[in-house]
């Protein structure tokens, strides 16, 4: 199976933020970031592995700043790590004002499985790494599936 480079699956969307996306403190509703996060990072998936995803895990999701009505939000997903049938992603999110300047708001990692046409965790190609900040990541992807296996072993 042929390896992948990162830049084959990196996928941006991008929102506005509107009333039906506000809860009661008049900031983004944490669930409604929460699915798009999801959908990037699910695409990054799909696109990397040519399969069929579920999401099997979100490790990490931190918020850092609010988002308030009328913003431009900006999803950037990309592979960090390949195992064997499964991915993670990180998935950041950002404000970007009016200038064009981006404010780091969100930053989260989840994990991915393959599936065939059963519904069956399948292989998926390994990540060509291209450059340093790659490879850092993908070091740092691999002691994260490290711990979660740990967790998993502990009854996490």
């Amino acid at each position: 199976m042929k390896e992948k480079r990162v830049c084959e699956s990196r996928t941006e969307q991008v929102h506005l933020v509107r009333n039906t996306h506000i809860n009661g403190n008049k900031r983004l509703f944490g669930g409604c970031l929460m699915q798009w996060i999801d959908t990037v990072g699910g695409v990054v998936a799909r696109r990397h592995s040519g399969r069929a995803i579920t999401t099997a895990c979100v490790d990490n999701l931190q918020f850092r700043a609010a988002v308030v009505i009328n913003s431009t939000v900006v999803l950037i997903g990309k592979m960090t790590y390949v195992g064997n049938t499964s991915m993670e992603v990180r998935v950041d999110t950002f404000v970007e004002s009016l200038e064009g300047v981006r404010e780091l708001v969100n930053t989260a990692y989840l994990v991915f499985v393959a599936l065939d046409e059963n519904g069956r965790p399948v292989p998926v190609p390994g990540l060509q790494i291209e450059n340093e900040q790659e490879r850092v990541e993908f070091e740092n992807g691999a002691r994260r599936q490290q711990l979660r296996k740990e967790r998993r072993n502990q009854g996490y």
